[in-house]
């Protein structure tokens, strides 16, 4: 079973993705395909927060995702499961502040969710296993 630190990873990392792929979903004006995606579905009552999703929550749920991510390290050791999993909110935090004045920020931030939310598929299907006991993980 998982460890208390490996569920709230797991956890947390879902929360991260798939909080920050639904804030993103309330701005029509700045990712109009995810957006679009959103109003099909029945989403599309968001657009009216689309201040607090984008300046507040899209930003909120990265951290979480970053944060959780780097948090897995400690519990299961695989640097490339982090690092990868890292890029998606990396991306998504540099394209809503630096980046957000250029007109191919939106490209970068459908490219860090997409990382996002494919690394969670993968974390649900391949959940990280430690690869060695807790005496030769220290170091």
């Amino acid at each position: 079973m998982f460890s208390p630190l490996e569920l709230v990873t797991r956890i947390g990392d879902k929360a991260g993705s798939i909080g920050a792929l639904v804030s993103a979903m309330g701005c029509a004006m700045c990712f109009p395909a995810i957006a679009s995606l959103g109003a099909a579905i029945g989403m599309g009552f968001l657009s009216q927060w689309e201040g607090v999703f984008i300046n507040t929550l899209l930003p909120l749920f990265a951290v979480l995702a970053l944060a959780m991510n780097i948090l897995g390290w400690f519990s299961h050791r695989q640097w490339h499961r982090s690092f990868i999993g890292s890029i998606g909110p990396i991306l998504v935090l540099l394209s809503l502040y630096p980046w957000f004045q250029y007109g191919w920020s939106s490209y970068v931030t459908y490219t860090g969710l997409g990382l996002m939310v494919a690394v969670s598929i993968w974390d649900m299907v391949s959940p990280a296993n430690k690869h060695c006991d807790d005496e030769t993980c220290t170091a």
